[in-house]
């Protein structure tokens, strides 16, 4: 390697170059915001992931232990646990929208244009 300190300038479009890529970055990093169907398919699938859940284990261990409630008893805890995931999945879709800046205010005369 050599002794000789970087010049300046090629520090200077080195640190150019490293913002361009970091802007750049963010950008394509920077999801859009999830869509009304989207959500709502968010929310059914939590629902009915649990309650099947629930459902098959219940169901096997009825039929593994030749009882007929533990079916009943495991379909609640999955609507419990269906309803606990939906609930965080609309407090984490609200937190993420609280983080979007609003859009700006509209006075009267741009309206009409």
């Amino acid at each position: 390697m050599t002794d000789m300190p970087p010049e300046p300038g090629d520090l200077k479009s080195l640190g150019q170059r490293i913002d361009q890529v970091r802007r750049r970055e963010e950008q394509r990093s920077q999801k859009p915001p999830p869509t009304p169907l989207g959500i709502a398919f968010r929310f059914a699938t939590e629902m009915v992931s649990a309650l099947l859940v629930g459902g098959g284990l219940g169901w096997v261990l009825d039929e593994l232990l030749g009882t007929r409630f533990l079916i009943i008893v495991f379909f609640i805890l999955g609507a419990a646990a269906g309803i606990r995931n939906t609930m965080r999945a609309a407090q984490e879709l609200n937190a993420k929208a609280a983080e979007v800046p609003p859009a700006p205010a509209v006075t009267d005369d741009e309206e009409e244009s």
